[in-house]
């Protein structure tokens, strides 16, 4: 018991190292080549709004959903003109879909529901039946289904107006139905599979095809790096059967691998967000940092005149401006890795921005051992 006991521990040990490490299963990194995914595309209407459709034609609304919903109704027998419809009850709305990896004829997956009109909201809204398409016009499925917006947009009688999130776009979770197959290579044993690296890189495509070729030690190496994005690998001898070329794919995904990660600086100057990778490095560089602050404000002055005079009271404007500068604090960082730096960069007193600021004039300097991004 003690024996399978320190078993157990070692385990758990191992699998906290390479968590530590950054190991990745290879299905994490890679996908595969021969999946084809097809771009759809639809029009359709949303019914069931409170209110919060598209303007009818009277009112300088959108022609085309009076013109859709006239359309639809005379599908079902129902002749109306399009010039007496007032409902606000309705919107038009693009359709929008990938299909499903590996998808059959049956399968559901998500669709993304778009405003094209005047409407205000898509909120509790119900898509009705909209066909999909590819951009050659070739019909691949079907979206019906409830609209999820994951908010609201809300005008009170007094004309307050209470947002959260965006009311104009929205999701059907499976609302989608493909029906369809889409044209894909299957396994087959004489010819290769085809990992695609979602993040292309010599080293990691290089480190998958060593797991593959230690996992099936073979006279010639199953699998051989093509270029940063492409790892090759083929089927060991004897294998043609179907289920056993699934088999033995579905043990090459589970092998694992320690993911090469470039050293990058991601800023959104929006927010004032820095995410820095951990491996990413500061050279020897000189930081000075100090703030210069200019308040100006404006005071009304009230000039009377002299007693017994004719003048007039009149307020005049007076401007102060006050500048005042804080003595800047000097710091010298030698290779410096990111936390290091974030912790001098604190005792200095630097704000968000000016962190921003710091790594591009590091950047410039020659000093930022990583690619900086700026979104």
């Amino acid at each position: 018991m003690r024996r399978y006991l320190y078993l157990a521990i070692s385990v758990v040990l191992f699998s906290q190292q390479l968590l530590a490490q950054g190991v990745s299963r290879i299905k994490d990194v890679t996908t595969y080549r021969n999946i084809q995914q097809v771009s759809l595309v639809g029009y359709g209407l949303v019914v069931g709004l409170n209110g919060t459709g598209d303007r009818a034609i009277g009112h300088r609304g959108t022609v085309f959903t009076v013109q859709s919903i006239a359309n639809m109704l005379e599908e079902f027998g129902l002749t109306v003109d399009s010039q007496h419809l007032r409902t606000r009850n309705a919107a038009a709305v693009m359709v929008t879909a990938m299909t499903p990896p590996f998808g059959k004829p049956g399968a559901r997956f998500d669709v993304n529901v778009s405003s094209l009109g005047d409407a205000t909201s898509l909120e509790n809204g119900v898509l009705l039946m909209a066909p999909l398409r590819s951009a050659e016009g070739e019909y691949y499925g079907l979206a019906q289904g409830p609209v999820s917006v994951g908010g609201f947009n809300v005008t009170t009688l007094g004309g307050e107006r209470l947002r959260q999130n965006y009311a104009l776009v929205g999701r059907v979770p499976e609302g989608a139905t493909l029906e369809r197959a889409i044209a894909e290579i299957g396994l087959q044993p004489d010819r290769p599979v085809e990992l695609l690296l979602k993040e292309p890189n010599y080293t990691t495509a290089s480190r998958i095809a060593e797991a593959v070729n230690a996992f099936v030690p073979s006279v010639q190496p199953l699998a051989q790096a093509v270029d940063p994005s492409i790892v090759q690998i083929s089927y060991p001898p004897g294998l043609s059967l179907p289920y056993e070329l699934v088999q033995f794919v579905a043990s090459i995904e589970t092998l694992q691998v320690v993911k090469d990660i470039e050293a990058r600086v991601v800023i959104n100057e929006r927010t004032g967000t820095v995410v820095a990778g951990g491996n990413v490095t500061i050279g020897a560089v000189l930081v000075s940092h100090g703030s210069l602050q200019i308040h100006t404000t404006t005071a009304p002055y009230v000039a009377q005149p002299s007693a017994f005079s004719t003048g007039q009271t009149v307020t005049i404007p007076i401007t102060r401006t006050t500048v005042s500068e804080q003595p800047g604090e000097a710091s010298v960082l030698s290779a410096a890795t990111v936390s290091e730096l974030s912790a001098a960069l604190n005792d200095m007193g630097f704000k968000p921005r000016d962190v921003i600021a710091v790594f591009q004039a590091i950047k410039e300097a020659g000093a930022l051992n990583a690619k900086l991004i700026i979104m």
